[in-house]
């Protein structure tokens, strides 16, 4: 199946008030699990790749590429998605390289720095075809625009919509990244007001720290998009330290991170079944 468009998949979600899954990509054992997930959940997936992952690969080609490879070569549709980008060239080498939406990440700048910053990135993603998401929030804490206390007001939000043209917007609602806890509360209220002022799908960032019930919730509510990067990294890891307390000779990685790329595509397939992503029919088709 080939590559899909972030747009069509997350419209099409957001017409049937579907979820999508979008998850972090660090390894190529990653990527691999999380369609090997979707495609059990006969689903389709957004990989996302961080600034920071591409800073720990020194560059975008060496993951771009590879998760590229694999998202043509699944039996669901697939996007790849350039997350949390604060580098213009950065946005621009993942819209060369093939990539079919960016999240540029001008939240921590004065409104007004973000509105024509972002206007701008949206102006040379659509010219190529790439879908384009962006943040806003009351920045606060050292986790930025997702400390726990934000809140995105929904009247700026449709005005920030409106000026930067953006196909998608994270929102503030009460998560924070990196949890590694599941007890965030969310704001379903804030929710339902985002939901009717503005006019393009939702993003829920930080959803790590969200429980499965409402993160079912939150789709109900509005939100389309739900990024989850921590909790996977959780399980990998576990996957990992129990094959090795396993065995202390084991030394071969493929049978350490096998098991764990097992263990991720077991909880993205459930995953997808929590945030209702799940294409109507027996047969996985691309979202049009």
């Amino acid at each position: 199946m080939p590559l899909t468009g972030t747009g069509a998949i997350t419209t099409a979600a957001a017409s049937a008030a579907r979820g999508v899954g979008a998850f972090n990509v660090i390894q190529l054992e990653h990527a691999q699990a999380i369609i090997a997930g979707a495609e059990a959940a006969h689903a389709p997936v957004i990989l996302q790749i961080s600034e920071n992952a591409v800073r720990y690969h020194g560059a975008l080609a060496p993951i771009g590429v590879a998760t590229l490879a694999a998202a043509r070569a699944a039996k669901v549709p697939v996007a790849v998605h350039l997350d949390h980008a604060t580098s213009i060239e950065l946005v621009h080498e993942a819209v060369e390289s093939g990539f079919t939406s960016v999240m540029f990440d001008a939240s921590a700048l004065p409104y007004e720095d973000n509105v024509r910053a972002t206007a701008e990135v949206v102006e040379h993603c659509h010219a190529a075809g790439v879908w384009v998401e962006a943040e806003l929030g009351e920045v606060g804490g050292k986790d930025g625009v997702h400390a726990p206390g934000a809140r995105t007001d929904p009247a700026e939000a449709a005005a920030f919509v409106a000026a930067t043209g953006v196909d998608a917007l994270a929102v503030a609602v009460g998560t924070s990244h990196a949890m590694l806890t599941r007890d965030a509360a969310l704001d379903f209220e804030l929710i339902a007001r985002l939901r009717a002022a503005v006019p393009v799908p939702l993003v829920l960032h930080g959803s790590s720290g969200v429980a499965d019930e409402l993160l079912t919730a939150a789709v109900d509510a509005g939100m389309t998009k739900v990024n989850i990067a921590t909790h996977l990294n959780q399980v990998f890891t576990t996957a990992v330290r129990q094959a090795l307390a396993g065995d202390v000779r084991l030394v071969d990685t493929r049978r350490y991170l096998g098991p764990a790329r097992t263990a991720v595509a077991t909880e993205v397939t459930r995953l997808l079944g929590v945030l209702k992503a799940t294409l109507p029919g027996d047969d996985p088709r691309p979202a049009r």
